[in-house]
């Protein structure tokens, strides 16, 4: 990984109650995205920075790291660590206390990460009776660490990382470097606190991976289906490998529920696979649960790109998954945005391969995310009726059938996680890449010189959910296009106009005679750029384009626009 400068990396600020220096170097050498740059707030300083307004200290930090032992910030539970009694309900009021200062740090940056209490292993406590309520120290930390829970989760832009995960390697307590630096913890457990770290900020900028291409053979089940029949594949029965890849594909089907959506890219022949999949008696995935495939014996790469492409989704959004080496360093060879893991030659190992992957998680699940397996193999109906209508004389004809209704609506409180999980993931249909936070948008929005509208897409095979986000504000007698994000999901269907014709009306409602668009130019939006080139606006250079609004410009026939006031 190229070298960023420090202007180029992600500012971090670290508040503990321990000398945080070598997990701040730590950061800075790791490699995988995004890049940060951390600080400490200063040694014990952990009340005192968390309460301190001072711009200095918080000024161009992306996120927060708050990160404390428990007896750090609970006298109540230093006493109970030397067996002294105590109330744990005066613990819980120290843990109020800290949380009030979280929840008031947090308003100064736009992401806060706080590590979960924990307390060593090598400490017992009182043994048996240390999960007793009102006597044992780790029941007293399960109530500190549930408060934290209880008023930390409703604060937008405020994740908590469970540190739990951390100490799970050997020698996570480093007790020399305590009494040498204050250093309590060991490098793999700074290394294990960085991954989830870095997982939870590419989740906030809605990096994370959206599609779980897989192999079949040997893969998905065991066995090659062309040579055994679906009758005789491993899968399910009393068979330790054709159990394990049972629970491996409903690992797979699982992901589907957080908003992931499964693709197959496999050198078969279409209709014996395809057979397999629907007859199998244990097989837990379906074609319905296939947003696509590729079943062919041309390249797999080559297929995953195609795919990809028919999907409207950038490689770097994609997993492929392969039993086979070979075909593994083919792929990550030739399509380096993918990432291509490693798979344990064991199959009973695939599903605890799965789970450690870190490139899933999200800011937020909506229930778009969760319907989004649906939503895609409704797409893939649409491709299919398409491709099947030979009636069909035109495009608009088409698209006339699929009884494509958009509804716009303001942001709102039913909406708005939705919202911010579109505005700040999409990439290829969107203006100017603006990023904004839940709170932040509706904020935006409240302004009375500015118009901010989502949309909603269905049509006669369902619902596509909450699929754009448009804005316009009034400046002089000209409005601005501030926001326009589609998914793609529903592009190359009229929606992309239905939105523009909206935006017109919006700035024609605020009193503007001109919509100006300016598009702002970034690795992945190319596809915004050439929508906006035949949108039938003006330009005299590349990136900016104008309708004059005392002209009106033409919703598609196609689509049936509702527009709801709240």
């Amino acid at each position: 990984m190229q070298e960023r400068s420090e202007l180029e990396r992600d500012k971090l600020l670290i508040v503990s109650d321990f000398n945080a220096d070598i997990l701040a170097g730590l950061l800075a050498n790791d490699t995988n995205a995004p890049a940060v740059a951390a600080s400490s707030a200063g040694f014990r300083q952990v009340t005192s920075a968390l309460l301190n307004d001072d711009p200095g200290l918080w000024r161009n930090k992306k996120a927060a790291l708050i990160w404390v032992r428990p007896e750090a910030i609970s006298e109540v539970f230093a006493k109970a660590k030397l067996m002294q009694p105590v109330d744990h309900s005066d613990a819980l009021r120290e843990m109020d206390t800290f949380c009030d200062a979280i929840i008031a740090a947090s308003s100064r940056v736009p992401t806060t990460l706080v590590a979960t209490l924990h307390l060593p292993e090598e400490e017992r406590g009182y043994g048996a009776l240390d999960m007793q309520a009102g006597l044992g120290v780790r029941s007293l930390l399960a109530r500190m660490n549930q408060r934290l829970a209880e008023r930390l989760n409703a604060t937008k832009g405020l994740f908590l990382l469970d540190a739990t995960r951390w100490f799970a390697c050997k020698n996570a307590i480093n007790h020399k470097m305590w009494y040498l630096a204050k250093v309590p913890y060991s490098n793999d457990v700074f290394k294990a606190a960085i991954g989830d770290l870095k997982a939870a900020l590419r989740a906030v900028r809605g990096q994370t991976r959206k599609v779980v291409i897989c192999d079949l053979d040997d893969t998905l089940w065991g066995g090659i289906v062309g040579d055994v029949g679906w009758e005789n594949l491993r899968l399910g029965g009393h068979d330790p490998v054709g159990e394990a890849l049972v629970d491996f594909q409903r690992e797979l089907r699982a992901l589907t529920q957080r908003g992931i959506i499964l693709g197959i890219v496999s050198k078969n022949t279409e209709s014996v696979a395809l057979e397999a999949i629907e007859k199998h008696p244990e097989m837990v995935l379906r074609q319905s649960d296939f947003a696509g495939w590729r079943i062919n014996w041309n390249d797999k790469a080559q297929n995953i790109a195609d795919l990809m492409k028919e999907l409207n989704l950038g490689l770097d959004s994609a997993v492929f998954l392969d039993d086979n080496p070979v075909e593994r360093a083919r792929v990550a060879e030739a399509l380096p945005e993918l990432l291509v893991p490693d798979l344990p030659s064991d199959k009973m190992l695939y599903v605890s391969a799965l789970r450690r992957l870190d490139c899933f998680d999200s800011a937020a699940v909506s229930n778009e995310d969760r319907n989004r397996a649906a939503y895609y193999s409704a797409e893939r109906e649409r491709r299919t009726a398409l491709e099947g209508a030979d009636k069909v004389a035109s495009l608009d004809d088409w698209l006339l059938t699929l009884q494509i209704k958009v509804q716009a609506e303001p942001i709102n409180d039913v909406n708005r996680k939705r919202a911010g999980q579109l505005f700040n993931k999409t990439n290829q249909l969107n203006l100017t890449t603006r990023r904004m936070t839940e709170n932040e948008l509706e904020s935006w929005a409240d302004a009375g010189n500015r118009v901010l509208l989502t949309f909603r897409v269905s049509d006669k095979f369902g619902e596509a959910g909450l699929t754009g986000i448009a804005g316009v504000e009034l400046v002089g007698d000209e409005a601005l296009v501030t926001d326009y994000v589609l998914s793609c999901r529903v592009m190359g269907k009229r929606v992309e106009e239905a939105i523009v014709h909206q935006l017109t009306e919006s700035a024609r409602s605020l009193g503007a005679k001109k919509l100006k668009a300016i598009y702002k130019p970034t690795a992945k939006n190319q596809p915004c750029l050439e929508f906006w080139r035949n949108s039938g606006f003006e330009y005299d250079n590349d990136n900016t384009f104008v309708w004059d609004l005392d002209k009106a410009y033409p919703k598609p026939a196609a689509i049936e626009l509702i527009v709801s006031k709240n």
